[in-house]
């Protein structure tokens, strides 16, 4: 992976895809990575085969990034929306569509928010009303993390996020600074005068990203995709959201 310099942190990226092809930007969910949340599932193949550049981004704390165990480090608005904009910088990228996943949905939401003039759409993933509302269970996961032990991990919420940064090989105390400091949520009046194209992608069975319906109609012209049968984890490969993506992006001015 190339690397550039956020604010002192060396961030690691790919960059794929014909070079002057319309770039999208992928930003993955926690203790996810770039391999894991869109190489794997098909989507850098999936984007290039249909002529885009693909760039996506190890957030702070995550994959080959530099990881603080500050939680102020990890502010979702202030610091990791702003990732995304200085690899945009760093690129020369002026204007891009950005598609995030759960935790970068989030970061998707306060880029699109901070930086309208950026992004030519903003594709939300695993995430909607839970984006305004916020999350509960920070605590317990980061407890979890921070253990010593796996045994001493009480928590199933816990259990369920300590067992996923260990199969991803992520810096666990990272991690826990991460879930400390990045649950910033998205000021809905922003969010009701965005002005750019929004898709919001939800598994018909997820129950961590809040109302789709509710979401939608909150922001001018949003369109909604639901995923049949897929929760929260299944919901990021699925082939009903790449065909939706890709049709939205082929339909978005």
């Amino acid at each position: 992976m190339a690397r550039f310099d956020s604010d002192g942190l060396s961030l690691a990226y790919i960059d794929q895809g014909p070079p002057d092809g319309e770039p999208i930007v992928l930003v993955h969910g926690f203790g996810s990575n770039v391999r894991v949340n869109w190489i794997g599932p098909g989507w850098v193949d999936a984007l290039v085969g249909a002529g885009r550049r693909v760039v996506a981004i190890d957030n702070r704390g995550h994959g080959a990034s530099e990881g603080p165990h500050d939680p102020a480090l990890y502010d979702t608005g202030t610091c990791m929306a702003e990732d995304v904009r200085r690899l945009m910088d760093h690129l020369g990228i002026a204007r891009a569509d950005v598609m995030g996943y759960s935790m970068g949905a989030w970061i998707t939401g306060h880029l699109a928010v901070r930086h309208p003039e950026r992004l030519r759409s903003a594709i939300f993933g695993g995430l909607a009303m839970a984006m305004i509302d916020g999350l509960g269970g920070q605590e317990a996961i980061a407890v979890a993390l921070e253990a010593a032990r796996d045994e001493d991990v009480t928590s199933p919420i816990g259990r369920t996020y300590r067992a996923f940064g260990k199969q991803t090989g992520s810096d666990l105390l990272a991690l826990a600074a991460c879930m400390r400091g990045s649950r910033r949520t998205v000021d809905r009046a922003a969010l009701a005068a965005l002005d750019l194209p929004v898709l919001v992608a939800v598994g018909t069975k997820d129950t961590v990203a809040g109302s789709l319906d509710e979401f939608v109609a909150l922001i001018p012209g949003a369109e909604a995709l639901a995923i049949p049968g897929r929760d929260h984890m299944q919901a990021v490969g699925d082939k009903v959201h790449k065909q939706g993506v890709l049709a939205f992006l082929a339909r978005r001015p």
